[in-house]
């Protein structure tokens, strides 16, 4: 089989770096990327975080941050690629936009459609207000052209079976160009469960160049899921971002260890781990 691509999603948003061990400053984050690095991650998706006190949960689209992030993440780690953050919720993306094109990081996430982004607690309350996470088309041509030019490629992120088919109308409809790479974020309350049975009627609905991977958010029980993917053929992803626990149950403070227990995953489905040189050579880049 081919050999896998995994990205090391390393810190999210709005997890609070005081109750999580989630990196937040350029040189936190170029620490937690040579770690995954020497476990076998080639791509680093990242996410900004404000650098102020008490401010290192909230999101951030400072440019020189950015530039100084991915900086500090190269020096530390040779030949990775970054895969930079483009989320957004509401109208005002412009911030976004102008990270992409004036950093011009070679992939960056393309959010394909909408979704209620909702969560209850165990008492049935909201765990926070209901949300729309809004992305119409308008907004993501708006994304696809500016990644164009700054030669980024763009990693549709899939929150629901029905965004899945939109990529592929947005391929036949001309608003991009090329191979597909699709992101299959599977675990959001509202949106797709961690259901490795679902991954054949995904991959069936994707665009039939498309390449693939799988975000699995949650706890012990996303690891079945990583390993239906490799099995697949499937690339791979986990990280901060998506979880704090390997497959045992027990919680990991680092990156490290998750982009570890994937490696392995991998092998042990007959898949080698891609070098960052052969992750380049599969993507196009």
């Amino acid at each position: 089989m081919s050999k896998a691509i995994i990205t090391c999603s390393l810190n999210g948003v709005l997890t609070n770096p005081k109750q999580h061990n989630v990196p937040v400053t350029p040189d936190e984050m170029a620490a937690e990327a040579r770690r995954a690095y020497d476990a076998g991650a080639s791509v680093m998706h990242i996410h900004l975080r404000k650098q102020g006190p008490d401010e290192g949960h909230l999101g951030s689209w400072d440019l020189g941050l950015s530039k100084s992030v991915q900086a500090a993440i190269r020096d530390a780690c040779p030949d990775v690629i970054i895969n930079h953050t483009t989320g957004v919720v509401g109208p005002d993306y412009q911030p976004a936009l102008d990270c992409v094109a004036e950093t011009r990081p070679e992939m960056a996430a393309c959010n394909a459609g909408s979704l209620n982004y909702l969560k209850l607690r165990s008492d049935g309350s909201w765990a926070w207000p209901p949300m729309m996470f809004d992305n119409p088309v308008e907004k993501v041509q708006a994304f696809l052209d500016v990644m164009a030019k700054a030669n980024t490629v763009p990693e549709f992120e899939c929150f629901d079976v029905g965004i899945v088919r939109c990529v592929d109308i947005y391929q036949r409809n001309g608003m991009f160009s090329g191979t597909a790479q699709l992101n299959f974020v599977m675990g959001v309350s509202s949106g797709m469960p961690t259901n490795p049975d679902l991954l054949p009627i995904l991959v069936d609905l994707a665009p039939e160049d498309s390449r693939w991977q799988v975000t699995a958010i949650g706890r012990a029980e996303i690891w079945p899921l990583h390993r239906r993917t490799a099995e697949l053929g499937g690339h791979l992803r986990t990280g901060l971002e998506d979880t704090f626990y390997i497959s045992s149950g027990d919680k990991v403070n680092s990156n490290g260890p998750l982009i570890e227990e994937m490696a392995k995953m991998a092998r042990e489905t007959g898949r080698e781990v891609a070098s960052p040189q052969e992750a380049r050579a599969i993507l196009g880049l």
